[in-house]
C-alpha cells in the first residue's frame, strides 16, 4: 500500500511540473527561448547587476532573475556575458540573446522591447579631490573633458544633455577602461554608476564621487524587437515577470544577496 502511495504521489507531483511547464503559452516559449533555451545577455561592466562568481559565471541581481524566468519557462539558462552595455545592445541587433538587462534610453528602445525600470540607480560624477568642481552642475562647462563608457545609458543621456563640456569615450571595457582613461589621460571629470565609483574612491582617496546625480538611470529587463506582433507575447509575459519580481522581495533579497546596495523600483502604472 505504501508503495502504491508513493507511486501516487509521485505520478502526482510529475503532473502537477509538466502542468506548469504547459501553462507558459507556446508563444511565449517561442519569443524568450527560441533555441530551446533562456539565452540571458549579463553585463559584467555595471558590478551593481552582475559579479563573476569564483567559477567566473555570472551572479548578481540580474543572474538571479535570469534562472528564476528560466526555470518559470521550464528551459535552462544560458549566460552570453559582456563587459559593457553598449556591447549588449549591439548583439540585440544580431539575435544573440533572448533577454538581456540595459538601461531604457530611446536610442535602444527602436531595437529592444523594455519592461518597466526594476532598479533606479545613480549616474554621478568622479573627480579629483583638489578639483574645483564641486556639484553635478559644475561639471558642464567649456573646457571640461568627462570620461565615459562608450554606449553605456550615461555616455547615451550625456550625448543629449551636455551643452559645454566634452564627452570622451573609452571604446571597450565597460566602467573599468572609462576609469583608467580618466585617470591615465588626466581628464577632469568621470561619469559612471555611483556604486562602481564609490568602490574606486575608497581605495583611492586622492578621488571624491559627488553627492548629487546627474541621472537617474533606470534599469529594466527588456527583450529584442522582432517586427510587428511577433515578440509581443514574449514581452508582455516579461512585463509582468518583472512585476512580480519587486512585488514579491525578490529582487530586494537578490541585491542583499549579492551585497549591492540600489533603489528597487516602485510598481508600473
Amino acid at each position: 500500500m505504501r508503495l502504491l502511495i508513493s507511486a501516487a504521489l509521485i505520478l502526482l507531483a510529475a503532473t502537477l511540473h509538466a502542468s506548469a511547464q504547459n501553462a507558459v503559452p507556446p508563444d511565449v516559449l517561442k519569443d524568450l527561448a527560441p533555441t530551446g533555451k533562456l539565452r540571458a545577455a549579463i553585463n559584467f561592466g555595471n558590478s551593481v547587476l552582475a559579479q563573476k562568481g569564483k567559477d567566473g559565471g555570472p551572479q548578481g541581481v540580474t543572474a538571479d532573475l535570469s534562472r528564476e524566468l528560466a526555470k518559470r519557462l521550464g528551459v535552462e539558462v544560458s549566460f552570453v556575458t559582456f563587459e559593457a552595455a553598449g556591447k549588449v545592445f549591439e548583439a540585440a541587433k544580431a539575435g544573440s540573446w533572448d533577454v538581456g538587462f540595459v538601461a531604457i534610453e530611446p536610442v535602444r528602445a527602436a531595437d529592444i522591447e523594455f519592461t518597466a525600470p526594476y532598479l533606479f540607480i545613480d549616474g554621478t560624477y568622479m573627480v579629483r579631490q583638489d578639483s574645483p568642481l564641486k556639484e553635478v552642475g559644475d561639471v558642464d562647462k567649456p573646457g571640461i573633458r568627462i570620461a565615459v563608457g562608450l554606449g553605456s545609458a550615461y555616455d547615451l543621456y550625456l550625448t543629449r544633455t551636455i551643452k559645454n563640456a566634452t564627452l570622451v569615450r573609452a571604446p571597450v571595457g565597460g566602467g573599468r577602461a572609462m576609469i583608467e582613461m580618466f585617470v591615465n589621460d588626466k581628464l577632469e571629470a568621470a561619469a559612471g554608476v555611483r556604486q562602481p565609483l564609490e568602490d574606486y574612491a575608497k581605495s583611492h582617496p586622492e578621488m571624491r564621487v559627488m553627492k548629487g546625480a546627474f541621472q537617474q538611470i533606470q534599469q529594466a529587463m527588456g527583450t529584442p524587437k522582432k517586427g510587428s506582433e511577433t515578440g509581443k507575447a514574449g514581452a508582455a509575459y516579461l512585463a509582468k515577470f518583472v512585476e512580480e519580481m519587486k512585488a514579491s522581495g525578490f529582487v530586494a533579497d537578490a541585491l542583499k544577496r549579492s551585497g549591492q546596495v540600489a533603489q528597487v523600483a516602485p510598481p508600473a502604472k
